[in-house]
């Protein structure tokens, strides 16, 4: 008997990227990195808590699925990817790969970030896989930004945001520049999508870089 291959299919997409959503404001960040990844032809692994969910109800039009089949097919839809290109893991898919420093290597952005999210990172809680794929990533030296959407800020979120800083991670707050002249709000998001992906290494058109034309 022919000895069974273990090799893992090649992907037609780039690297997977791990976007999370929580149950910061913000959703709009979130989703538009999602549409920015698919156009650079990566693949997207998707996560998204409860309160996310609620807040993507609060603050747009947008309506997506709880179960991670669903919302797979929902994120397809609304973004274009191609078949296979968005995967979504629930909040105890334990058998992702996200779960694991054995799993595919995969950076991962949290975005937006609540401050409840950034304290369990911190502390290493993994209570869901949110947490768990995020300690994975601190534990494994891999690629961790943390989109953080709250203002003003205790001295609890800054000593959080400095520990996962030294940690390696990058704290990259929902805090919109001006210089490019934005007339709407989809040009702010951009912005910050836009800082995201140069953190990642991922060419885009969202906006020129600092002294292009």
């Amino acid at each position: 008997m022919a000895e069974r291959s273990r090799e893992r299919p090649v992907s037609p997409f780039g690297p997977p990227v791990t976007v999370a959503l929580t149950g910061a404001s913000g959703a709009q960040y979130g989703l538009r990195l999602i549409e920015a990844l698919v156009a650079a032809d990566r693949e997207v692994w998707v996560m998204i808590s409860k309160a996310a969910h609620l807040v993507i109800a609060t603050e747009t039009d947008v309506e997506l699925p709880a179960r991670p089949e669903r919302l797979a097919e929902a994120l397809v839809a609304r973004s274009g990817a191609r078949p296979g290109q968005i995967r979504c893991f629930g909040r105890e898919d334990w058998m992702a790969p996200v779960a694991s420093g054995s799993g595919a290597p995969s950076s991962m952005v949290i975005c937006p970030c609540s401050t409840g999210t950034l304290s369990a990172v911190a502390t290493g809680a993994s209570n869901n896989l949110i947490e768990r794929a995020a300690d994975v990533a601190l534990k494994e030296r891999r690629q961790l930004v943390l989109v953080l959407r709250e203002t003003p800020l205790s001295a609890i979120h800054l000593e959080h945001m400095l520990n996962l800083t030294r940690l390696g991670a990058v704290v990259l707050p929902a805090a919109p520049g001006f210089y490019h002249q934005p007339s709407t709000i989809d040009d702010l998001v951009d912005f910050i999508v836009a800082r995201i992906l140069n953190q990642l290494g991922i060419e885009h058109r969202l906006m020129p870089r600092w002294g292009e034309p």
